[in-house]
């Protein structure tokens, strides 16, 4: 019974191991424009850097809405280790503007929040044309650069069933051979 416990035991601390990659999460741990800060001329490119390196792809989106909820993005966001980055087109009417950000976490989980600063002098710039904005995505696709829940959850089980296995054989009682 002390092997079956011991076996349980070491079974469910390899799961839990493996589960440790689950918790790494990227953070916001600072942006340029800084969240809060007022300028008097728009940033020609925001930009957002987190606690761990993103994962690069499609998932990856940073968007500026302006105080009329008008677009200000002016082309793709670009990954660099730990900072995503994009272009802004020249801004217009002062006022608080958001960044909008979605990545693609360390762990293959998606994160998204929004940076807000203030343009306090008015600038002579056009928003972009509306398009639609980008869609969520599967993270557990083909393609996208995550890493799918599934392998660790196959593995997780055939650990727990190694360790059930290994403690029911170590436990039996060898059958006397001279009857």
């Amino acid at each position: 019974m002390k092997r079956l416990l011991a076996c349980l035991l070491l079974a469910a601390g390899g799961m839990l191991g493996l589960a440790g990659p689950a918790f790494a999460h990227n953070v916001l741990v600072g942006s340029d424009p800084k969240d809060g800060a007022s300028v008097e001329v728009g940033p020609s490119t925001v930009s957002l850097t987190f606690d761990l390196p993103i994962q690069q792809g499609d998932f990856d989106v940073i968007t500026v809405n302006g105080p009329d909820n008008t677009r200000w993005e002016a082309g793709s966001a670009k990954v660099d280790s730990n900072v995503i980055t994009a272009p802004v087109r020249p801004l217009g009417a002062a006022g608080v503007y958001t960044i909008g950000y979605r990545i693609l976490s360390a762990d293959g989980h998606p994160v998204s929040g929004s940076v807000k600063f203030t343009l306090t002098k008015a600038g002579n710039g056009t928003p972009a044309t509306p398009t639609a904005a980008p869609g969520p995505q599967s993270s557990g696709g083909s393609g996208d650069g995550s890493v799918p829940v599934w392998p660790w959850i196959v593995g997780g089980v055939l650990l727990l069933g190694l360790g059930v296995f290994v403690a029911l054989r170590m436990g039996r009682v060898p059958e006397d051979s001279s009857k």
